[in-house]
């Protein structure tokens, strides 16, 4: 199972985003600092101000959210799936990106970190068999 941690700037606003709009679960929540939610096989690490996550570093940095690293959900409707979203006030980085029949468009959450939600051309057992369902 992939564990991703995301720096979050609101705990509480970050697991209702992730649990409402994409389907994740709480596995784990520690109040104000830190909580973790699942989907299938990724455990998303959300760790806000408080957490030792976002601590300074021996060089001054302060870990903040944002950037372009990101996790990937695939999806078997991109169009109907982001729709959905932008109805639910979701902001997207840009529109959908269809490159011989694959298709992609980024998002955030209220962090502003990226995710990435994509659709096959075809399902292909060669990047891991069927794709996800999401808002199933």
């Amino acid at each position: 199972m992939a564990q991703v941690r995301y720096i979050v700037d609101d705990v509480s606003e970050a697991v209702a985003f992730y649990v409402s709009k994409l389907g994740f679960e709480v596995e784990q929540q520690y109040g104000t600092a830190f909580a973790m939610v699942v989907r299938d096989d990724l455990t998303l690490w959300l760790a806000g101000p408080n957490a030792s996550a976002a601590r300074p570093m021996s060089d001054g940095a302060i870990p903040s959210p944002g950037g372009w690293s990101r996790f990937v959900l695939v999806v078997d409707d991109l169009e109907s799936y982001v729709s959905k979203l932008k109805d639910d006030g979701v902001h997207f980085k840009n529109e959908i990106v269809n490159q011989q029949g694959r298709k992609q468009i980024l998002c955030e959450d209220p962090s502003g970190n990226v995710i990435e939600l994509f659709q096959w051309q075809q399902k292909s057992s060669v990047y891991g068999g069927p794709a996800v369902r999401l808002g199933e």
